[in-house]
């Protein structure tokens, strides 16, 4: 289990750096977009394109975060940052890209899911779902 989790972390990095360091919007071929992006479950999406940043437990932890030029947020404190409340509109706009950042944020370091979760031909129209069951696995792990 622990080679299998290393191994599809190893692969997700490697997909993280090349749509990371791409000038444009990410734009996978469709034989790794059909290889990396088979299903519409949280979890698994969380797992293949977001722990390798934000950790597995969602903490900011994840083996790339040492990496980044800006600290990886801690997904299990959105709620808390937010009075209590999880912005589940807000996140699923910071996933898909279309949140407008802080100016004082700096550069956008998270890749932007959104095209690259719509981009399988056959299911163009499920990029929305994937989003919203990220957000709302996400959503499940908000410290209390």
């Amino acid at each position: 289990m622990k080679i299998a989790i290393a191994g599809s972390l190893i692969a997700s990095a490697g997909l993280l750096l090349w749509v990371a360091h791409s000038p444009a919007q990410p734009t996978l071929k469709t034989d790794e977009i059909q290889r990396v992006l088979t299903t519409v479950d949280g979890p698994t999406l969380y797992n293949e394109y977001c722990a390798v940043c934000h950790g597995i437990s969602a903490r900011g932890d994840g083996p790339m975060a040492p990496m980044l030029n800006a600290k990886t947020p801690d997904l299990t404190r959105i709620a808390m940052r937010h009075g209590g409340k999880f912005p589940r509109a807000r996140v699923e706009d910071v996933i898909s890209g279309e949140a407008q950042l802080p100016a004082g944020h700096g550069t956008r370091e998270m890749p932007i899911w959104g095209p690259a979760f719509s981009q399988v031909d056959r299911d163009v129209d499920l990029g929305r779902v994937r989003i919203d069951n990220v957000a709302r696995y996400l959503e499940t792990l908000q410290e209390k």
